[in-house]
């Protein structure tokens, strides 16, 4: 909205909007909104760019007041900033979305933009959804472990090549790319289904599956190979493989009836989606309105350091210099069933100065940094946060403090 520093004298004159320059904003926005297209107003690109146009608090909120008058009405959402992680960038991010929070009578989804992902934020009580970056396999890890810990919607920008790994991490895909043919594949097979209502389910090998336990699987086959097995409900099940890459839908004849589906990709080529599926249960609920087709409980987090499957074995450094590279680490205590896979999610906080965590790292090792941008005040308490996610979806958390120094 508020564009860069080259676009300044355009949006602002004499510290007011220019009239010419939002009428013809307003002027797009209900274009395509006519197209049936919700537009995401991201309010200016960084913290730095926001605080040069209204660097005091009251200019900010006279402004946030006139851009809810201007677009409130019109099919938005909020996302405050391109990318908040610059020092200061979570103080303003507040002002602003507690500001949009009080003011926007319809009560738009708010979030912002991030390198990674926005969930250091949500504890501030105004963003409605996380936004975060799903765009090369490490994000994986961010994207599944997060879901579990925080109970709102998550956004994911992603690519064509990703657009399945995001579904089945639990996000609502941001598309970017050029294939649309396999974005229009997704989005015909996804609203085909309750979509709203599915969550990442572990009770499963062979694949990543989102599930409403009982009416509908959705099982992404990225690496075909052994057999697919999928405990299920004890009911009669639609079986259909989507070939993703051509659209290609291949209905089993036979319908499934049991607990523990086990099957077989039409070949071992390319990834494949397995649907298993009740369609008339569907067809029927379809008919009616219901708050929750299942409880969404939110698993407690094991801290206990006797149950915990893993320790921390790096960084050995103590203190740690900001901005360096150095090395992590996991190590495997326990072996069984559930630990077959473990993911895991790096993050650190300087606790103390408020700006809130960041993500360093996934996997079980590699090399992590902590950012300057985190830190006010050195030398710094630094937390380092190992979250673990096990094949069934359970989540541990492990910390390790060390000094920060500059």
């Amino acid at each position: 909205v508020l564009g860069g520093a080259a676009d300044r004298s355009h949006v602002f004159s004499a510290g007011k909007p220019k009239p010419e320059y939002f009428d013809e904003l307003a002027r797009r926005l209900k274009a395509v909104n006519q197209k049936g297209i919700v537009v995401d107003l991201v309010l200016a690109a960084t913290p730095a760019d926001f605080i040069a146009l209204l660097p005091e608090p009251e200019a900010r909120e006279r402004f946030l007041r006139f851009a809810v008058g201007s677009f409130a009405a019109l099919n938005v959402t909020w996302e405050g900033l391109g990318e908040f992680e610059a020092t200061g960038g979570r103080a303003l991010l507040k002002e602003i979305g507690l500001t949009l929070k009080k003011t926007d009578p319809y009560g738009h989804p708010r979030s912002t933009n991030a390198r990674i992902t926005s969930a250091p934020l949500l504890g501030d009580g105004w963003m409605t959804f996380i936004i975060e970056r799903n765009l090369t396999p490490g994000d994986d890890e961010t994207a599944q472990i997060e879901h579990q810990l925080y109970p709102v919607p998550f956004v994911g920008l992603t690519t064509a090549q990703r657009l399945w790994d995001a579904t089945t991490d639990g996000q609502y895909p941001m598309f970017e790319g050029k294939d649309q043919f396999e974005a229009k594949t997704w989005f015909d097979f996804v609203s085909d289904s309750r979509h709203w209502e599915l969550e990442p389910y572990y009770d499963v090998d062979g694949g990543r599956t989102l599930a409403l336990v009982g009416v509908e699987y959705i099982v992404y086959v990225d690496h075909p190979g052994p057999p697919i097995e999928v405990e299920v409900e004890n009911h009669g099940y639609d079986v259909t493989w989507l070939n993703p890459l051509t659209g290609e839908s291949l209905p089993q004849k036979k319908k499934y009836k049991g607990e523990h589906f086990t099957g077989q990709p039409p070949d071992n080529s390319h990834p494949w989606v397995l649907r298993i599926s009740r369609e008339g249960k569907k067809e029927s609920m379809l008919k009616s309105y219901k708050f929750e087709s299942q409880p969404l409980l939110m698993q407690e987090i094991e801290t206990d350091a006797e149950k915990l499957v893993y320790q921390i074995t790096a960084p050995v450094e103590d203190p740690l210099t900001a901005e360096k590279a150095v090395h992590y680490g996991v190590k495997l205590t326990k072996r069984s069933r559930g630990t077959r896979t473990m993911l895991y999610l790096w993050t650190g906080e300087v606790v103390a100065d408020g700006e809130g965590f960041r993500v360093l790292g996934n996997g079980a090792e590699g090399e992590l940094r902590a950012p300057a941008e985190i830190v006010k005040n050195y030398p710094a308490v630094f937390v380092v946060r190992v979250y673990g996610l096990n094949a069934n979806g359970k989540v541990y958390e492990a910390d390790k403090v060390f000094q920060l120094a500059k």
